[in-house]
């Protein structure tokens, strides 16, 4: 298929965000929004490094590539809008596979009301797939990850080390196994972000927020190290799904901390507020679950500690990271 056919065939029939001026068609997209802020995030994926086609069917190439994104939006505390795609597309490649890519993405997109406006499509010798997603926030609204607080409560959503323990079914167990641990499977193929949960929480004045990408060792660090406080979590209190249990300790324990990939939130906010939030929660059918407290210790400041068999220890970021030599 040459570029231009490929182009038209994943151009969308109509747009559902009448935010949408122009889409795909011209030199650039036109996106018109007024009394928000607009938020914008890209994230690249590349074959054989963030994905393979071992464990990873082309359609959750493009919906976990879409979710990615969709959930920094959602720890900004915007709703997603729209997206563009680049992409660069290898001989091996067949066309019903990028079909199939797009379709991920679109699936998704459908949920979260968003559009694809446009993109870039070239070819090269690996697939990687590069994704910009807009988003809006109302003035004022959005979360940062330095706004925690003194006597915050420390909160995440949904069960941790979930797509971790999925991945490794996919890469060691047997078909038998693929079938026991489903749920696994499908939070490492099709992982939802928080997006309807933290839209309906608007009302609340103060929290700091991050997307569980790369693990809570990570993300719980950017937090403190923003926020210039120090972080205490029990690990006792990190939820996980029962089935975890069927693993080893030692595979649960790095799997919740750093195995990454879940987007779900890590957050912190006042005790007053926490209440108002467990109610939104369940309004929106979101797991939530307070694990930890912040600290404010001059010596211990932009630091994480993890209470765990009556000691409490430094908890250094881990995980994997790009660019780490």
């Amino acid at each position: 298929m040459e570029e231009f056919d490929f182009i038209r065939s994943i151009q969308p029939n109509f747009y559902r965000q009448s935010s949408v001026v122009k889409g795909i068609g011209d030199d650039a997209a036109i996106v018109r929004h007024t009394n928000e802020d607009i938020i914008t995030t890209v994230d690249t994926m590349v074959e054989d490094v963030h994905f393979s086609s071992k464990t990873t069917k082309p359609y959750h190439i493009g919906y976990r590539a879409l979710a990615a994104n969709i959930s920094d939006i959602a720890a900004m505390g915007g709703k997603p809008t729209s997206y563009v795609v680049s992409i660069v597309i290898p001989d091996s490649w067949t066309a019903d596979e990028l079909q199939e890519i797009y379709q991920g993405m679109n699936g998704l997109a459908k949920e979260c009301n968003m559009d694809l406006i446009g993109g870039d499509t070239v070819s090269g010798e690996q697939l990687v797939l590069s994704i910009t997603v807009l988003g809006t926030v109302l003035k004022g609204k959005a979360r940062f990850r330095s706004d925690a607080q003194e006597n915050d409560i420390i909160f995440v959503t949904g069960t941790l080390g979930d797509a971790a323990c999925g991945l490794h079914i996919l890469l060691n167990a047997s078909h038998t196994d693929h079938e026991k641990y489903q749920y696994f499977i499908n939070r490492h193929r099709m992982p939802m972000p928080r997006v309807s949960f933290i839209n309906q929480s608007d009302a609340i004045k103060r929290m700091s927020l991050n997307d569980i990408s790369d693990g809570i060792a990570n993300e719980a660090n950017e937090i403190a190290m923003a926020s210039d406080k120090t972080l205490i979590i029990d690990y006792d209190k990190v939820p996980s799904h029962p089935q975890l249990f069927d693993f080893s300790s030692k595979q649960k324990f790095k799997w919740t901390l750093s195995g990454g990939e879940d987007f779900e939130l890590i957050g912190t906010v006042s005790n007053r507020d926490w209440e108002q939030l467990q109610v939104i929660a369940k309004q929106t059918d979101t797991n939530i679950s307070a694990i930890g407290i912040v600290r404010n210790d001059y010596k211990k400041n932009g630091t994480v500690w993890l209470q765990h068999n009556q000691e409490l220890n430094r908890l250094e970021k881990s995980g994997y990271t790009h660019l780490r030599r």
